[in-house]
């Protein structure tokens, strides 16, 4: 083994670009890479190249029809109809040139962090340029080409015949992922999410279980809007910690996005950095008692793509490479100095937040105390079922 934390990166992310005014950028992918280098957080010997997906592996979850749409839509080949019928050339997902590379691009990243990882290479490796979870078999959605997460899990599965855990912390519930391996009782999914109430794409109840051989593998936390960090991390670990004991998986892949943070404007929750140091501690602990430290951390939503993502990215990999220690004290002054001109927002000088960055919430107990009702209920079977096994 060369390393026991890998870091996949290409600037080749960059391409999957649907317009400079699109809320999905992977600049923010760039600004972690930069500022995890200015810290000498990460040293080119930690650095994989990532491939680029063949057809036949996106393939294994995604139709050929609709493979080939992507294609001629990148080449301006395709039809209104066909577009629309595909998801393609939407508002959320608009056509851009060459899609279908960069979109294979994103899989290829979260492949060879899976390769890596199951070779025997390397422990721990983080795709940030991946986590597409709203993509579908025949469609894409939610600025999701190619669903990359999906894509590993089957690879996993048929390669290895390892149990996967798949845990997504998004604000947007990891639908794609979900309904894919809804009858499947080897894959287990836990998505805590805001109220699709409020939220695209409006699913991830709690009583979404699985089907037919699934049923009981999947698990959904549709916290409340205006959630914060106390209650988001207490509906977490509870439940993470509990569904982990129960499904004993041989690897976990992990869905980190960033939007859960007051500052993204594409949610209504209200937590702030503490999240994102949490998040991946646990990850890595239960990794490490259940799958011999076997992870893959992918990245995933986020749209403060200054002031938030780069920092709650480079706590995944500080856990990932520090076995579970998270950076603290002031952000380097290069970094700040590089970026602050172009960015349209003053730039946070620390990795914590301070509280004052939002007013408190009036109706914080109502919505803590809903929280918990939800994940109580959402374990009781597992209990009833451990309760019964004594």
């Amino acid at each position: 083994m060369t390393n026991e934390a890998s870091f996949v990166y290409t600037e080749a992310f960059k391409n999957y670009k649907f317009r400079d005014d699109h809320p999905f950028n992977q600049k923010r992918v760039e600004l972690t890479y930069k500022l995890l280098k200015s810290m000498n957080a990460l040293n080119d010997q930690q650095i994989i190249t990532p491939r680029v997906a063949s057809d036949e592996e996106i393939a294994l979850v995604h139709d050929r029809k609709y493979i080939d749409a992507v294609k001629r839509a990148s080449e301006d080949k395709l039809a209104q109809e066909e577009s629309l019928e595909y998801g393609v050339g939407t508002e959320d997902t608009p056509i851009f040139e060459d899609m279908h590379q960069a979109a294979a691009q994103l899989v290829g990243g979260t492949l060879t962090a899976v390769d890596a990882v199951l070779s025997g290479q390397t422990k721990r490796a983080l795709n940030l340029g991946g986590g597409l979870h709203h993509g579908f078999r025949r469609k894409a959605s939610g600025f999701c080409i190619y669903n990359d997460a999906a894509i590993a899990i089957q690879y996993i599965r048929e390669k290895f015949d390892y149990k996967v855990l798949y845990v997504d912390t998004d604000a947007h519930h990891g639908d794609g992922v979900q309904w894919i391996f809804y009858d499947d009782p080897n894959v287990c999914t836990l998505s805590i999410h805001e109220t699709g109430r409020y939220l695209f794409p409006g699913t991830g109840n709690i009583n979404e279980r699985g089907h037919n051989e699934g049923y009981g593998t999947s698990f959904n936390i549709p916290i409340d809007a205006f959630t914060e960090n106390e209650s988001f991390l207490s509906a977490y670990k509870e439940s993470l910690t509990e569904i982990t004991e129960h499904f004993k998986p041989d690897i976990i892949v992990t869905q980190n996005g960033a939007d859960a943070h007051v500052y993204d404007p594409l949610s209504h929750l209200c937590c702030t950095m503490e999240i994102y140091e949490e998040i991946p501690k646990l990850a890595y602990q239960l990794a490490n008692e259940y799958c011999d430290g076997k992870w893959v951390a992918l990245g995933g939503g986020g749209y403060d793509i200054w002031r938030v993502v780069p920092r709650a990215w480079a706590q995944i990999w500080s856990v990932v490479n520090n076995h579970g220690e998270t950076f603290s004290g002031s952000i380097p002054k290069r970094w700040l100095d590089q970026w602050q001109n172009e960015s349209p927002v003053n730039l946070p000088a620390t990795w914590h937040d301070e509280s004052s960055i939002y007013e408190p919430i009036p109706r914080k107990e109502e919505i803590t105390e809903k929280n918990a009702i939800l994940v109580n209920k959402l374990l009781e079977p597992i209990r009833n079922e451990q309760k019964y096994m004594m």
